[in-house]
């Protein structure tokens, strides 16, 4: 199993909000989480690395081999839970941090599958046989309208409400979390990152980038390209593969 991540400031922010972590399992199993946090300076951060801490936790302490498909389920929501609660609680105690929450993506590669969960617009991608899907739906004010049919897909990224997310983890005391389980092949490309990619980056951009073999350089690239095509965010990439 291999895993590169990369994280950067961009080009325009004061500090960088994102957290991630990624590791290994024993039989070969990856796992991974990226968070994009808000809030003010400090709360953004405060949530993402807190939220980061507290899965990273549940996922090396919980993970057993042979864990049936609902268990992982049960793992990682249950992580992203115990996560969201443990940020919602900072946010009452302190003032400064009030308001503050962090989108989650988090996904663990077992065998054959990769495992998904996720709340907010950071995104989950897989490229394979040639193609780059993606795994995630983002839970953001232009994604509802574009369901809506209210909005064009190709106007979503300048819409002047195209940050704003109808998910987040550590605003409420309970949070929705969207599961979904894909399959991975060898030499096929996981992707998890913030909008800080997928802002400034075509998803078509990402499959040039990513689909000639040299997967150490994936994810420095795509931090780059964002960073050539503005830097407008802090820009997070795990990449994970067979």
């Amino acid at each position: 199993m291999k895993i590169v991540a990369k994280t950067d400031i961009g080009l325009q922010r004061e500090s960088n909000q994102d957290s991630y972590a990624a590791g290994e399992l024993p039989g070969s199993v990856a796992w991974a989480v990226v968070c994009d946090g808000m809030g003010g300076a400090a709360g953004g951060n405060y949530a993402s690395s807190t939220a980061v801490k507290v899965i990273s936790e549940r996922i090396t302490s919980s993970y057993r081999a042979g864990m049936s498909a609902s268990s992982i389920r049960n793992m990682l929501t249950s992580a992203i839970a115990a996560a969201n609660i443990s940020v919602y609680d900072m946010s009452k105690a302190d003032p400064e941090l009030t308001g503050m929450g962090t989108t989650v993506v988090v996904a663990i590669v077992v065998d054959n599958n990769v495992f998904i969960a996720h709340a907010g617009d950071s995104r989950a991608y897989i490229l394979s046989n040639g193609s780059l899907n993606q795994l995630t739906k983002d839970h953001s004010i232009v994604q509802e309208m574009i369901d809506h049919g209210t909005l064009p897909p190709d106007e979503a990224k300048v819409h002047p409400r195209k940050n704003i997310i109808t998910r987040a983890l550590g605003v409420d005391y309970e949070l929705r979390i969207d599961f979904d389980i894909a399959d991975i092949g060898e030499n096929d490309v996981l992707i998890l990152c913030t909008d800080g990619l997928t802002n400034f980056v075509e998803p078509q951009e990402i499959y040039e980038l990513t689909d000639d073999g040299k997967f150490y350089e994936y994810a420095e690239r795509l931090v780059d390209r964002a960073n050539s095509n503005g830097g407008g965010d802090n820009i997070t990439v795990v990449t994970v593969s067979y």
